[in-house]
């Protein structure tokens, strides 16, 4: 069993990636300074723009972005372990792939994630988006095995598919993670409730960096970046969406203890599924 200081930082990610870069920077030194172990940023952290041919012009390769050269730089000078949810990157063929590098503390890439399920929807306020125009999905889901706990690894709109975090928690992840740039209408509506829901019925840790605040590119996220303990109690949250970062203390006996008490993944059993019924003439 391991304690570690965890750290969220929060976001408001524009169109220029040296910019985003500098105040991510700033906010990352000041959780390791406070004692964070693991820093985690939100989703898109190096960019958020909203047009594909506007977004294809100022991302190149994971290799050549000057975000991550900042992060692999920044984790070995402070020796922490730093999560980045997710930065997009050229992936080739005309697509961009949405992808979580979680890095050592010797700077090197120890697990990237590419991000599984596209955020395709028409929402009532008439916001439009179609994230698998642009994306393209990942295919695996990944757990970074540290020296401190088991982390999985998740983005944004994965939150609402429950079968990846209960799979990763069937493998030993200690630690979910859900880092996000969730749109305020649905933040407002489910940010919360997700959160604690995965937690919940995985017995793990929920920790979740958000991106907070109206963008550049005219979309406005809903922040109140968090951590949920595996009893479902939310025991850190940046409330609001202003750039900040907020700490957590994780104690991964704490999941030991809450499977124990709720077994649900040791008393998990297979079984299938049949429709009863079906359509019927309705009498004249």
């Amino acid at each position: 069993m391991a304690t570690f200081t965890a750290a969220c930082v929060q976001l408001r990610s524009g169109k220029t990636i040296a910019k985003n870069a500098e105040v991510a920077e700033g906010l990352i030194r000041s959780a390791a300074q406070d004692g964070a172990r693991y820093v985690q940023t939100p989703e898109m952290s190096n960019v958020l723009v909203k047009s594909r041919e506007e977004l294809l012009e100022r991302i190149t390769d994971a290799e050549a972005d000057p975000f991550l050269k900042m992060a692999k730089g920044l984790a070995a000078e402070l020796g922490i372990y730093l999560h980045l949810g997710s930065l997009a990157v050229l992936a080739g063929g005309g697509k961009v792939a949405n992808r979580a590098f979680l890095l050592g503390p010797d700077g090197a890439v120890e697990a990237t994630y590419d991000k599984i399920h596209m955020f395709d929807v028409d929402l009532p306020n008439g916001e439009s988006w179609r994230e698998s125009a642009t994306y393209e999905p990942g295919r695996e889901s990944v757990i970074a095995d540290l020296p401190f706990a088991k982390i999985g690894m998740a983005v944004c709109y994965d939150i609402r598919f429950p079968a990846i975090f209960r799979t990763q928690a069937r493998q030993g992840a200690e630690v979910l993670t859900g880092p996000a740039a969730f749109t305020r209408q649905t933040g407002e509506a489910h940010w919360h409730v997700l959160q604690r829901a995965r937690a919940i019925e995985n017995g793990a840790y929920v920790i979740s960096a958000a991106q907070g605040g109206q963008h550049e590119d005219g979309r406005e996220t809903y922040g109140h970046s968090l951590v949920v303990d595996p009893w479902g109690k939310v025991i850190a949250e940046l409330d609001g969406d202003e750039p900040g970062y907020v700490l957590a203390e994780i104690e991964t006996e704490a999941v030991a203890k809450a499977r124990g008490r709720i077994p649900a993944i040791a008393n998990e059993r297979d079984f299938v599924c049949q429709v009863a019924g079906g359509l019927k003439e309705m009498p004249a």
